[in-house]
């Protein structure tokens, strides 16, 4: 019946006349009552945009990250941009926590600080827009520890690079220390002139180390930002001090400008390293690693992941008996649309089951999974094409919902 039906049927029932119905017992309506509950208990996806273009002054929120500590809590974090929004413009990195499984939130907060003078990158003042006046902190990634630390590395100007950490589950952060002599031993393989961490989440092995994937470039090519490689930087003493890997993706005719990058580690204790880029492929590039940092496998196009050269999210799943990887990523090999998870049940060798989370214009995206279960995908979108969209937004949903058609 349609809604004119409905009211006429309800107002019947409450001046008992029954054309359409009888009234009904207590124990009955009851029963509707929880079957009504378990109907909107049934799989499905809850959207919440988390950052809005405008909003606490700034006119563009963009590189999402996600992550989930030891003790449940959820940090989703990104970079906050005051004017036109470019990669070098005046950014600040901000942060919202989640207590209670991603259904409320505190407000956003400005993390990151570095005391002292600041200059641009060089590279940066090649560019026609850019303006010597402004501050950008960038890149910012953040791991969650299983002794309950969140460590985080950014980066200032696409030229320094800083850690710090919280003991209190994001709530407060310590001082910054400069980490940009780490990357001095990329120099023998690549002499780069501009540096980026991540971005997206970096990820804890089970021995312990710390890993966040780093790209780095020339400056010579667009933006500043190509030609580009990507490798990554690791801790085995909780953050203390850091180390630069061997170069896990160079920059071939076949393999072009591999960058933002995203990692996991696989069952049997090898990390997978899941790259952007810039070839004809229109194809995710895949290495792996026996530590994360030596002996990189040989790059390969991971045929069932296509990109339109976009960031992407990856993560584990492993609840309820599933050991599992989800991937987050614009579906499609031409502009930003169409947000997708794929799930992969061999450890990455394929990626089979994918459902839409957002079939709109969407773009980057980043993926975590909560003690509970719960599925969260933090993506950009908005009303019209752009890089970046005009909000940031979290899905959450079940595993059950992205196997359910």
């Amino acid at each position: 019946m349609d809604s004119s039906d409905m009211k006429n049927c309800s107002t019947n029932y409450l001046t008992r006349k029954s054309r359409c119905f009888r009234p009904l017992r207590v124990s009955t309506v009851l029963l509707l009552l929880v079957a009504s509950e378990a109907f909107a208990a049934k799989p499905g996806i809850v959207k919440k945009d988390l950052f809005k273009a405008g909003d606490h002054g700034y006119n563009l929120y963009h590189i999402p990250g996600i992550a989930v500590t030891s003790k449940g809590t959820i940090l989703a974090w990104c970079e906050a941009r005051k004017n036109a929004g470019r990669d070098w413009d005046d950014i600040d990195i901000l942060l919202r926590r989640s207590t209670d499984d991603g259904e409320t939130w505190s407000e956003a907060k400005k993390i990151v600080r570095v005391d002292g003078p600041k200059k641009k990158n060089p590279f940066a003042l090649r560019l026609k827009h850019t303006d010597t006046k402004t501050v950008t902190y960038n890149n910012p990634v953040l791991i969650a520890d299983r002794d309950g630390t969140v460590h985080m590395v950014y980066c200032l100007e696409y030229m320094r690079c800083f850690y710090q950490r919280s003991d209190d589950d994001g709530v407060s952060w310590s001082k910054p220390v400069e980490i940009t002599k780490t990357f001095e031993a990329f120099r023998k393989d690549y002499d780069w002139k501009v540096l980026a961490t991540g971005p997206n989440h970096g990820i804890q092995l089970r021995r312990g180390r710390l890993l966040v994937p780093v790209w780095l470039s020339t400056g010579t090519g667009g933006n500043a930002h190509r030609p580009s490689v990507t490798a990554t930087i690791f801790s085995d003493d909780g953050g203390t001090t850091w180390q630069a890997s061997e170069i896990a993706i160079g920059c071939t005719d076949k393999f072009v400008n591999p960058n933002e990058t995203v990692a996991v580690e696989l069952a049997d204790g090898r990390v997978m390293l899941n790259a952007r880029n810039e070839s004809q492929a229109r194809r995710r590039i895949v290495v792996t690693s026996p530590d994360g940092a030596t002996e990189w496998s040989q790059p390969r196009f991971q045929d069932d992941l296509v990109d339109p050269v976009c960031m992407g999210g990856l993560t584990r799943y492993d609840h309820n008996g599933k050991r599992l990887l989800l991937f987050s990523n614009p579906n499609t090999r031409k502009g930003r649309r169409n947000v997708t998870v794929r799930v992969s049940e061999d450890e990455g060798k394929s990626w089979p089951i994918s459902r839409s989370v957002e079939p709109g214009y969407s773009c980057y995206s980043d993926i975590n999974v909560t003690p509970k279960g719960t599925i969260l995908c933090f993506y950009g979108r908005g009303e019209k094409p752009s890089f970046a969209g005009d909000r940031l937004t979290l899905a959450r949903f079940t595993l059950d919902w992205l196997y359910s058609k």
